[in-house]
């Protein structure tokens, strides 16, 4: 063994450099390995309501909810409103004409719920003649002459002459200012009603409405108010007032008045044998004579007559107070 070490080591001579080993190879140092990236995964779960669909069901929901509410506030309004009432509100929306018939108003400005259209209220329309008129007594806008009227035309209108009319066109003129005249009967009496402290209370007991004959001014009575007593003639004290005020406004223009009394259906014992019949015409004779003392002359009544429970304001109902009333038509003068 020991031979065997002895021999594993050179020697060297001495004054000899030591011969150089070369160094073993250097282990390179173990680099630490990166991090492993984060991966966010995003689960997306379709419900069946993809991006096209959005928010339109909101809008569709809104315009179904906004019809529902114009359905019910009809519904309501048919409902809550009478035959006339209606009438006059679809007065208000059929065509108009800014002419002399309405002074100056639209549709729908003058009455007790409604006014004058082209259109009268019982549907049937004026000729073709008289509208035609009427456009050309329309005042002209401001700021310029009439634009329908052609340059150098502007003092050429037949109708500024009445001695140049014809017979035709007369009348045509004075249907024109006869239907004015109703306009501002019209509406002076609701002024009157409305200006009264008196009469305030009456406002809703006067209907005024044009038929085939005329301008008709109606008092109408109802359960806390009533023209007569029962059975009787003689007109109480704010019916009195009103009838005074109605004759104030008709002394204003020439047109004959017609005097029609109305009953309800109850029938009332008289040992004098007096009906419905007899107490509609006397009640209406009463009413003539208190216009008469109150400036209207006599000549200028057409027709007093009563018709009991005949012509009812309500048919559903011949004893309501309604049907008790008294009817002044301002006539038209070619119903004279």
């Amino acid at each position: 063994m020991a031979d065997e070490k002895d021999a594993a080591v050179a020697v060297v001579p001495e004054g000899e450099a030591a011969p150089v080993v070369p160094k073993p190879p250097a282990i390179p140092e173990e680099v630490p390995a990166a991090p492993a990236p984060v991966i966010i995964i995003k689960k997306i779960i379709d419900d069946g309501h993809g991006g096209a669909h959005g928010g339109a069901w909101k809008i569709a929901l809104a315009d179904m909810m906004t019809a529902m509410m114009a359905f019910f506030l009809l519904m309501w309004l048919l409902g809550a409103s009478n035959e006339d009432q209606r009438k006059s509100i679809a007065d208000y929306f059929k065509p108009t004409s800014q002419s002399i018939v309405t002074m100056g108003k639209l549709a729908g400005s003058n009455g007790m719920f409604g006014g004058t259209s082209i259109i009268d209220p019982d549907g049937f329309p004026f000729s073709a003649k008289q509208t035609g008129l009427l456009e050309r007594l329309t005042p002209r806008s401001e700021g310029g002459p009439n634009p329908s009227t052609e340059p150098g035309q502007e003092n050429q209108n037949p109708y500024s002459d009445p001695d140049k009319l014809s017979e035709e066109q007369k009348k045509e003129v004075a249907a024109a200012k006869e239907q004015a005249d109703f306009a501002k009967l019209e509406q002076e009496i609701e002024q009157k009603l409305s200006q009264n402290k008196k009469l305030e209370g009456l406002k809703d007991q006067v209907s005024i409405t044009r038929d085939k004959d005329g301008l008709r001014i109606e008092i109408i009575d109802k359960a806390d108010f009533a023209m007569f007593p029962s059975g009787g003639m003689t007109m109480q004290g704010k019916a009195s007032s009103l009838i005074s005020e109605i004759a104030a406004s008709l002394a204003e223009i020439p047109n004959k008045v017609a005097i029609r009394g109305h009953t309800d259906s109850v029938q009332f014992q008289n040992p004098e044998g007096r009906n419905n019949w007899s107490l509609s015409a006397e009640r209406a004779e009463v009413t003539r004579s208190l216009l008469e003392k109150k400036g209207i002359k006599e000549n200028r009544f057409a027709r007093i007559e009563g018709v009991a429970d005949t012509d009812p304001f309500n048919p559903k109902d011949p004893r309501d107070p309604r049907n008790r009333r008294m009817s002044i038509t301002v006539l038209y003068n070619d119903k004279d």
